[in-house]
């Protein structure tokens, strides 16, 4: 591989939000000319190999250096001491696995056991800076690593919580699953170089690993590395990323992995404010407190949430409220830009003036984060209406309020699911021909372990390893599934409308009903995936038909930009001028004998017909090609409108897949998005 080392970050909001997004830079250029010479030969062959960083062999085949700025113009981890990876129970490793448990520093061959059975570390030319902060082993520096590991496949753990809050049970999506964990990403602020992700795909593909689950993303750039892993039979899951609400900021968007979107789950984090008018008001937060929270504070209004606003004040001893469309979003986790980053600030900022805290009004988008005891507090905005005018017509000069810890609900009470704010959306903008993100799954204030106890974290990180776990346990139910069948079981059976039947929405400004570049086929139903009816499977050749790649897969040109034609479980046609025919070939893994028949539900100004319209499948026939034509019904530049086909047997399969559509009369003409 040639080029400046590639970095990505993690997809998850770790304690605080101030994760950078690194900006891929792959620079290529004439290779340098060789002066003849044995010696020079020779010389060149030694820095060569002394250069090379990682060589790659199972998965693909090529190699990672370090290179010099001007060769360069030429040319995570686990906590094992968490009882969520206790091995009670576990009966031996199987006799296939290739893996091995790497030590170093706090780390040994103790700390691997029936249920963590691999564990490796990719530090080779890690700059050195995150390395210094950062344990040299598969040891978990940030806490990442090992809340994704648990959320996907961690063991039963009874009475876990956060202070008291989020109390229960604690467990992954496939907790008799095994972990095989390959750390190559580093420091507080997480990087994860491009040669190092290399490496442990490569190991992991030779290892034996059956699902590769990463929390990772980086925008415009793809791990296309993966096919590889894709063509030998590895289901390979990432997060979509934090870079939404905004469209277009997909994430990790290649049509042979499954990429997650992140909802909000049934549970929220009411928190009592008892002004000094005795009115009640509620917010929420995961405030908690040893004592009764009978202790009154004086409130301080300022008209703006900017750090130059609060350097001006004397604010110790206080609770600042305040409101600034500017910062109504801060506290998206990562890739949320400015607001995200001046949020933060703003906290510290409070924090270090000594304040006792900030109630803070919300847009919907806001997600709660944990100072320890420090007070962060998010109100709607007509809570803080209220909380404005006591304020401005208090008879005192010293408005209080009275903040009482946090308490749980969960349950039917709380309207759910719905996309997160932050959660990447489609298009994508190199494949507009893919409807991504794929699915999503819960991904907002997800309680799994960190270190040695448990920790609320929210992102796309947190939703990839939920469909990780659901992966695993399809894989088990139905082994000769290719990752394309389990795929399809995942996105034809999601949901797409809450437990009381109202279409599911998308956080944002403003809040909208949720469409495919929001959801992909919907929020994600294990249940029903075991049992999907049909699949749209896919060879892996097919995808090499459409991406030409390098050797090492670390570059894939597009051969075929029209990837509707692939049998995906989604259909995107960006560019609809007149009429167009996509074929889909579907595989009944339900019922020997049973009758499917076709429901449309076109988008607006397109016309589909789908012959047939009826499949019959028996012993015999088990697998049925259609074809679906699109047509434009007016000559106008469009944006993307959204329908989908069903298949329905009349029963109680329901194989659903989404549509998005574009019509088109030239061009780049208008807005494409």
């Amino acid at each position: 591989m040639n080029g400046k080392p590639i970095e990505r970050r993690s997809e998850g909001a770790g304690s605080s939000s101030s994760f950078d997004r690194v900006a891929p830079s792959q620079e290529r250029d004439k290779p340098e000319r060789f002066n003849t010479g044995v010696r020079a030969r020779e010389n060149r062959k030694e820095d060569a190999l002394r250069s090379i960083v990682y060589s790659y062999r199972h998965g693909f085949s090529g190699f990672a250096a370090m290179l010099t700025d001007s060769q360069a113009q030429q040319m995570r981890g686990i906590w094992p001491e968490s009882k969520s990876f206790n091995d009670y129970g576990y009966g031996p490793i199987p006799s296939r696995w290739k893996g091995t448990c790497e030590t170093g520093q706090n780390f040994t061959m103790n700390n691997c056991n029936r249920k963590i059975i691999g564990a490796r570390w990719y530090a080779r030319g890690v700059n050195a800076s995150y390395l210094n902060v950062d344990y040299k082993s598969p040891r978990d520096y940030s806490g990442h690593g090992t809340h994704t590991a648990s959320t996907a496949a961690g063991s039963f753990v009874s009475n876990t919580s956060f202070y008291g809050l989020g109390v229960g049970t604690a467990r992954g999506g496939a907790p008799h699953a095994r972990l095989a964990i390959y750390k190559a990403c580093w420091g507080g602020a997480i990087r994860c170089p491009e040669a190092a992700l290399l490496k442990a795909i490569d190991d992991a593909v030779h290892d034996g690993v059956d699902i590769l689950s990463l929390s990772l993303g980086a925008r415009f750039f793809q791990s296309f590395v993966t096919i590889h892993a894709v063509a030998k039979g590895i289901t390979v899951i990432f997060s979509a990323g934090n870079d939404g609400p905004l469209p277009q900021t997909i994430s990790n968007d290649l049509p042979w992995v499954i990429t997650v979107g992140a909802s909000t789950i049934d549970r929220s984090f009411p928190t009592i404010i008892t002004l000094g008018n005795n009115q009640k008001l509620v917010g929420q937060s995961f405030y908690h407190t040893s004592d009764d929270g009978s202790n009154s504070t004086e409130l301080l209004l300022i008209r703006s949430c900017s750090t130059a606003e609060l350097n001006s004040t004397n604010i110790a001893g206080k609770i600042v409220v305040c409101a600034d469309s500017l910062f109504a979003p801060g506290d998206i986790p990562s890739g949320a830009g400015d607001a995200s980053r001046s949020m933060s600030q703003v906290v510290n900022s409070l924090i270090e003036a000594q304040a006792e805290g900030v109630i803070f009004a919300r847009s919907p988008i806001g997600l709660l984060q944990d100072y320890r005891r420090f007070i962060y507090l998010l109100v709607d905005n007509d809570v803080m209406l209220q909380i404005k005018e006591y304020i401005q017509l208090s008879d005192t000069s010293s408005p209080t309020a009275m903040i009482s810890p946090a308490n749980n609900i969960v349950g039917s009470r709380v309207m759910s699911p719905r996309v997160a704010a932050f959660s990447s959306r489609g298009p994508s903008l190199d494949y507009p021909d893919l409807i991504k993100p794929d699915i999503t799954a819960p991904g907002v204030s997800i309680l799994a372990a960190r270190f040695n106890s448990y920790y609320f974290l929210s992102g796309t990180s947190m939703a990839c390893p939920h469909v990780t776990g659901v992966a695993a346990l399809l894989k088990a139910a139905h082994p000769e599934w290719s990752p394309a069948a389990i795929k399809s079981a995942l996105v034809t059976t999601a949901y797409t409308t809450n437990a009381y039947g109202f279409p599911i929405e998308a956080d944002g400004v403003p809040r909208k009903l949720a469409d495919p570049f929001d959801f992909g086929g919907g929020h994600i139903n294990p249940n029903r995936a075991l049992d999907p009816g049909l699949i749209y499977d896919v060879d892996p050749n097919d995808y090499f038909k459409f991406f030409n790649c390098t050797s090492d897969a670390s570059n894939c040109d597009l051969v075929d930009a029209h990837l509707y034609h692939l049998n995906l479980p989604s259909i995107s046609i960006s560019d609809l001028k007149t009429s167009v025919t996509v074929k889909r070939t579907v595989t009944n893994v339900g019922d020997t004998d049973t009758i499917y028949r076709a429901i449309v539900e076109s988008p607006p100004g397109v016309k589909i017909s789908v012959e047939p319209s009826v499949l019959k499948f028996n012993a015999f026939n088990k697998v049925q090609t259609f074809a679906l034509t699109f047509t434009s019904l007016h000559a106008v530049q469009g944006d993307f409108n959204f329908g989908s086909l069903t298949w329905s047997d009349g029963g109680r399969h329901l194989v659903r897949i989404p549509l998005a559509v574009r019509v088109t009369i030239q061009d780049y003409f208008s807005d494409t998005s």
